[in-house]
């Protein structure tokens, strides 16, 4: 998003978990997670508030306001507990505990994930038939922010290639250069395979 709005910030690899780490970055986050966004010796954590703040650094629509404001919230609010909740199970039972060794896959979640997926998706390819975008017509953190499970699907098995709109959808945020290769050209390891 930082570099889809072209925001005037320096991007760091940071590891918060590393245990040499902790105490530097619970300074910054108590929750220790990323991204934190470091501002005139303020802390700002979480994705969505650092989105808002890049979006009123730049002046940028990207998050929106005015009419806009609530139908943006609205699927802030419904990705996180119904479509990227339910890919995000899936994705941390078959990818992401898979990766750093978190334990076995639990296929119950995973079932739990897809029940919720199946729920979720049709709700929003309705959505977007006719539409272009989440909000409005043009690409905003609403988009952004729904389809952050989007380049993992594969890995995941996530069941979306059945939904045109979806589908459509994310070939125009593949569009995006910014969106396509987020983190080209920074310093950062790269992320462990995926063991079967």
């Amino acid at each position: 998003m930082a570099r889809h709005l072209d925001a005037p910030v320096e991007y760091r690899f940071a590891a918060p978990f590393a245990p040499d780490q902790q105490e530097r970055f619970r300074r910054l986050n108590p929750n220790l997670s990323l991204p934190i966004l470091v501002e005139g010796g303020n802390a700002l954590w979480e994705a969505d508030a650092i989105a808002c703040r890049l979006s009123q650094m730049v002046g940028s629509d990207f998050w929106r306001s005015g009419d806009g404001l609530p139908d943006m919230i609205r699927w802030l609010s419904w990705a996180g507990w119904n479509f990227v909740r339910a890919c995000d199970m899936v994705h941390f039972e078959r990818v992401t505990k898979r990766r750093y060794d978190l334990g076995p896959t639990r296929q119950d979640v995973v079932d739990d994930g897809l029940a919720k997926l199946a729920a979720a998706a049709p709700i929003l390819d309705a959505h977007l038939d006719g539409r272009q975008w989440l909000v409005g017509d043009s690409v905003s953190y609403a988009d952004f922010r729904m389809a952050c499970v989007m380049p993992f699907q594969g890995l995941a098995g996530l069941p979306l290639a059945q939904y045109r709109n979806i589908a459509a959808w994310n070939a125009r945020l593949e569009e995006i250069e910014a969106w396509r290769s987020p983190f080209a050209g920074l310093d950062a390891p790269e992320l462990p395979p995926v063991k079967p």
